[in-house]
């Protein structure tokens, strides 16, 4: 099981983590992903899928189009988690 990270793991992450942000009113994290067409995005889509089952951590995320909207939380510690930050970071290197 993974563990809730403290406050001050989470904003020592977040300075590795380029515009990622704390969501408002819980204990996750957020970030809007924007592609040049959906075909990209859906790609994105079903690496981080990939990835995500591998883990068993799956994000919540909404897309329209060529914007992909995640949000990041690990239920199990209703919080955050190192699996949210290794997820975070993967995003981010595979967007580009």
């Amino acid at each position: 099981m993974a563990n809730k990270l403290s406050a001050q793991e989470i904003a020592n992450a977040l300075q590795n983590l380029p515009d990622w942000r704390r969501a408002d009113g819980r204990d996750a994290i957020q970030k809007e992903f924007k592609f040049k067409n959906f075909s990209q995005a859906f790609a994105f889509m079903t690496r981080v899928a990939l990835k995500a089952e591998k883990m068993d951590h799956h994000p919540e995320w909404f897309n329209i189009y060529n914007r992909i909207d995640v949000t990041l939380a690990t239920h199990d510690v209703n919080g955050l988690s190192g699996k949210d930050i290794e997820l975070a970071g993967f995003m981010d290197k595979i967007a580009g």
